[in-house]
């Protein structure tokens, strides 16, 4: 007989309990950041993850408008579980540094209609990097209560050296004298990304957790297949 498969945890919709409210001055966002900031774990390490979440969102800089996707995947294989996917709006403004605060309702929406409850999320943006030290996967850790954290493409903040050329290299990134996040090769002779972590996670499980769910491309499998969800959600509302 062939070996049989672990049954995976069904959340049957996840609990978010509410953390603050949305209704919010972007003045009060920059307070609520550096109260929240100090909440966060960066510490603790992530050693067991069967099920790994990526978590993406796509709007157009002026528009109301937003599509999320959170898709599931199982780490001994990196197939999909479960895709949830979800259009709606912010009227929180786009201010720099406060992309969260647009960014998180709309996810925590796709989160809340997930039937498998993930062990760990990795979100497209960044975590500790970040100038408060409250990027997304900062943000959204502390809703969910689970452990989070940023592969970005791009970098918020910090300086550092270029990695290697091979996939696997890293290099820090660093904020004056305090390391807040790694610049991470994820294919061979391919633009690095930059990882931080974001809450109940530390910087060193987030890299490991990144690299593992390489699949030959760039981008991390968790987050490009959430990207390629909410890619398809967005060509559908214009067809």
């Amino acid at each position: 007989m062939g070996k049989r498969s672990e049954p995976l945890a069904v959340a049957l919709h996840m609990k978010i309990p509410t953390l603050h409210s949305w209704d919010l001055a972007p003045r009060d966002a920059i307070t609520l950041q550096r109260e929240f900031a100090q909440q966060i774990d960066v510490h603790r390490p992530l050693r067991k993850c069967a099920l790994l979440a990526g978590a993406d969102c796509s709007y157009n800089r002026f528009s109301p408008k937003f599509y999320a996707a959170v898709v599931v995947m199982r780490t001994t294989d990196w197939s999909v579980v479960e895709t949830r996917g979800v259009v709606g709006e912010s009227a929180f403004p786009y201010v720099p540094g406060l992309l969260s605060f647009r960014e998180t309702p709309i996810v925590l929406q796709a989160f809340a209609s997930l039937d498998h409850e993930p062990d760990a999320v990795m979100c497209d943006g960044q975590g500790y990097a970040h100038p408060r030290r409250f990027g997304l996967a900062c943000h959204l850790g502390l809703w969910l209560g689970i452990p989070c954290f940023g592969c970005a493409k791009s970098r918020l903040i910090g300086a550092h050296d270029e990695p290697g050329e091979n996939a696997g290299s890293t290099t820090p990134l660093r904020d004056g004298d305090e390391i807040i996040g790694s610049v991470v090769r994820t294919k061979n002779k391919t633009k690095h990304v930059y990882v931080s972590p974001g809450h109940l996670i530390n910087l060193k499980s987030a890299v490991r957790w990144t690299l593992a769910s390489c699949r030959g491309y760039r981008i991390p499998e968790p987050t490009r297949q959430a990207h390629l969800a909410v890619s398809r959600m967005r060509l559908a509302d214009f067809v």
